[in-house]
Parts: C-alpha cells; sequence; structure tokens
C-alpha cells in the first residue's frame, strides 16, 4: 500500500532530454495492435478537471543475450553465454492543479542470473519490486507565473535520472545499441541521486542546473530506494543544448562532487558518484538517411586526499585523470523500419586502473579459472580500452517494439596485472525492447 502511495505522489520526466535527440521515427501503421501500442495506451484520463488534468501509466520489458568470447591477462581462454531480464518498469504519471506534474516508477526484477555474485551458487532471477526508478515532483514556473521570456521553466525535486553525455541522455527505450559504451557507464553509472533540479528553455537553447546529494544508497539504510537524504557531500551540475541547425545540435554537461572523501577523517562522506568531477560534450548530425553522434568525455577519479566512492575504489592506482570518446554513425537501410549502426569508443586514464569495461558480460563469470584470473587482474580495469560495436535494429513498431543484433569486440590494456598485461574479446548481442 505504500508503494502503491508513494507511487501516486512522484514526479514527471525532465524537459531537458540531451542534444536533440536522434529523431525518432513514426512507427509504421502495420495493423491496430502497433497503432495501439504507440499511442501511449495507458493514458486512463486526459481533461480539463480542475484538480486532475492528466493521468497515465506506462511501463518498459527488456530482454538480451549474448555469447563471450576472449583471452583474459594471464592468456586464460574463455566462453559464456548469458540471457538476462535486463529491464522491467511499472509507473505513473499525473499532471494536477494545472501547474504540477508527477511520475515514479519501479524496478520489478533483479536478475543475477550469470552475474559473478551468483557464482557459483547457479541462477538467481527475481520477480517483484526492488526499488525505485524515479520519483519526482515538478513545477511548471513559466505557466504559473506567466514568464514570457522563456519557452519552458520547469523546477523538480525527488530521486532524478543523472545524465552526463549523449548516451545517458538517451533513454534505454532508444538507445541504438544494447549496452552504452563503458565510457558512457562510468560517468553516467546509472546513478538516482536526491536532488533539485531546474530546466530551461528559449529558442535553440536549452539549460539545466542541478544540486544533488551525495548519499549512497544502501539497503541498510532507510528510504534510499526511495527519496533520501542531504546526510553527506553535494554535487553540482550543470548542462547546455544548443539546437544550431535543422540537422545539427550540441550538449555540454558537467558536474563536479564535493563530497570530502578524505580517509584521513573519521566522518568522511559517502559518495553516489565514483568520480570527483566530470565533463562531457557531444555533437549530434543528422540528414537524410543518415547521421553520427560524437562525444567527448574527461574527469578525474580524486586524488590521496579526495578519494570518492567507496571500498575498494579507493585505491591509488585508480585516482587521476580519465578520458574517452564515442561515435556513432547510423544509416537507415529501410527509412524507419532496419537501421544499421557502428560505434566506436576510446578511453583512457593517467594511473594503471582508472577505467573499467562494462559489467556485461566481459566482468561476469566465464567458468572457476577465467574468473579467478579476471579477479585477480583488476576486475576488468586497466588504462586503455578499445571498443567497437557493429550492428542492426529492426523496428517492429517503432522503438515502442524493436530488436537488436550485433557483434562486438573490445580490447583492454592492465598493466602490471597479468602475463599478456592485455584482455581481449568478443561479444555476439541479441536484444528485445519494448515500452508503452
Amino acid at each position: 500500500m505504500g508503494v502503491a502511495l508513494l507511487a501516486v505522489l512522484s514526479t514527471s520526466s525532465s524537459l531537458h532530454a540531451g542534444p536533440a535527440a536522434v529523431a525518432t521515427p513514426a512507427p509504421e501503421k502495420s495493423g491496430d495492435w502497433c497503432t495501439w501500442l504507440s499511442g501511449k495506451p495507458g493514458t486512463v484520463y486526459k481533461g480539463d478537471n480542475d484538480f486532475l488534468q492528466e493521468l497515465n501509466f506506462f511501463g518498459r520489458f527488456q530482454w538480451q543475450a549474448a555469447y563471450v568470447m576472449g583471452n583474459d591477462s594471464n592468456g586464460y581462454g574463455f566462453s559464456d553465454d548469458h540471457t538476462e531480464v535486463r529491464r522491467f518498469r511499472l509507473g505513473m504519471q499525473a499532471k494536477f492543479l494545472n501547474y504540477f506534474k508527477v511520475k515514479a516508477n519501479v524496478n520489478l526484477v533483479d536478475d543475477q542470473s550469470n552475474s559473478i555474485l551468483a557464482w557459483p551458487g547457479g541462477r538467481s532471477l527475481g520477480w517483484g519490486y526492488e526499488d525505485f526508478d524515479e520519483a519526482y515532483i515538478s513545477f511548471n514556473a513559466a505557466k504559473a507565473f506567466g514568464i514570457s521570456g522563456l519557452d519552458a521553466l520547469d523546477i523538480s525535486y525527488g530521486r532524478l535520472k543523472h545524465t552526463l553525455g549523449y548516451e545517458a541522455h538517451e533513454s534505454s527505450k532508444k538507445l541504438l545499441t544494447p549496452e552504452r559504451s563503458a565510457i558512457a557507464n562510468k560517468v553516467y553509472g546509472s546513478y538516482r541521486p536526491t536532488g533539485i533540479k531546474i530546466d530551461a528553455a528559449t529558442g535553440a537553447w536549452d539549460f539545466t542546473a542541478a544540486l544533488y546529494s551525495t548519499d549512497r544508497p544502501s539497503r541498510a539504510l532507510d528510504n534510499v530506494d526511495f527519496i533520501g537524504g542531504w546526510n553527506d557531500g553535494l554535487a553540482y551540475y550543470a548542462s547546455v543544448g544548443y539546437q544550431a541547425t535543422d540537422e545539427l545540435s550540441f550538449l555540454w554537461d558537467f558536474i563536479y562532487n564535493d563530497a570530502n572523501g578524505d580517509l584521513a577523517q573519521p566522518n568522511r562522506d559517502d559518495s553516489i558518484f565514483d568520480y570527483k568531477w566530470a565533463t562531457s560534450i557531444a555533437a549530434v548530425y543528422e540528414q537524410d538517411q543518415w547521421g553520427v553522434i560524437a562525444n567527448l568525455i574527461y574527469g578525474d577519479n580524486g586524488g590521496p586526499d579526495n578519494l570518492v566512492g567507496t571500498g575498494n575504489n579507493r585505491r591509488p592506482k585508480r585516482e587521476g585523470d580519465f578520458w574517452g570518446v564515442v561515435i556513432m554513425p547510423y544509416y537507415w537501410i529501410v527509412e524507419d523500419k532496419l537501421q544499421a549502426v557502428v560505434r566506436y569508443q576510446y578511453a583512457g586514464s593517467e594511473n594503471d586502473q582508472g577505467i573499467r569495461v562494462n559489467s556485461r558480460y566481459l566482468r561476469r563469470d566465464h567458468g572457476p579459472v577465467a574468473n579467478a584470473n579476471l579477479v585477480a587482474s583488476g576486475g576488468g580495469r586497466g588504462d586503455e580500452h578499445h571498443s567497437i560495436y557493429a550492428g542492426l535494429n529492426y523496428l517492429i513498431c517503432g522503438h515502442n517494439l524493436k530488436l537488436q543484433a550485433g557483434v562486438e569486440y573490445e580490447y583492454l590494456n592492465t598493466p602490471g596485472q597479468g602475463i599478456d598485461g592485455d584482455l581481449t574479446a568478443t561479444t555476439l548481442w541479441f536484444a528485445l525492447r519494448s515500452y508503452f
């Protein structure tokens, strides 16, 4: 009952969605079912009532499979296959009192079937409430106060999605690849900090400023799977988007983590962010059947007097600067139906373990020998990472229902962590994505 009530009182998606998102194709009118799926079937009320103006329910289901093969830094070969219910979320959004909007959605699956945490105990797939994804309330200040100089001005508070880098701004519903790149995940981290955020837009510009609590979620603490407190440090976030032309847009993001992580301090702050600061600049160019996305990322993991994160993250080899670049061209083979995508990512760091490959699925269990050596060689950490992905997206009903398939090759340099000092792997991907 408590969870259901909280879901009713939580809030809406942010105005600022990132660089002009890559154009979303209209679902092909291939039948009543497709039209229904893409037409917001969860809307149960929309009208002019003085109290309630709109009420709708939404959700997403994502499943994927992968086959990974490669060689770890000690020269051991490995191969493994994985299947996973990647996401299952349900939520509700309401507009009320003319100026307010609330949104909340919850995660309803925890699939550890193929994770290192499940090794060697076997499969572990759990259904049911896990935690909130987002939960916040938003106030339309531009409408409430009749501000004519701005196209929009929204103020939001609650459990918010942290967005830094192009791939973080893009929803998992519309990603062009099954998983975000490793450098994108490093700065994004799927963080859901408690915070207050202001979104504004005027003409070709939009702006976001936010103040986040750095409290680290923990099941041992109260309330952290919903909206947390302000018991530790602060993080300061800013973002600017600019639509230069119909074809070209830019996005700049920055965050500074002010949590005091000094190990010498007995009451040091926890931090939800595993780095001191990071910035990103992205550009999107789209014309006719093709487009390209480019993203540069730079940041600082922290140093001896301001180590951030907890536990094993507090190691000198993981201090210092990190950087990365993502280039992702795409081409419509069949307009709005069949799309080819290529993504190249490079990431580097100042110190030996300053970057890390994704947990899906290279860091997952590859068997007793390979897993033990992978963990011993830094748990997928290194100082230079190359990744190239090539795949196809088949849009059955636009992004509301699509299939993704591709292949990804990765190289990670792991100095001083093995005989060969590098890790190589190839992953075959297949994914189903759906939402309403």
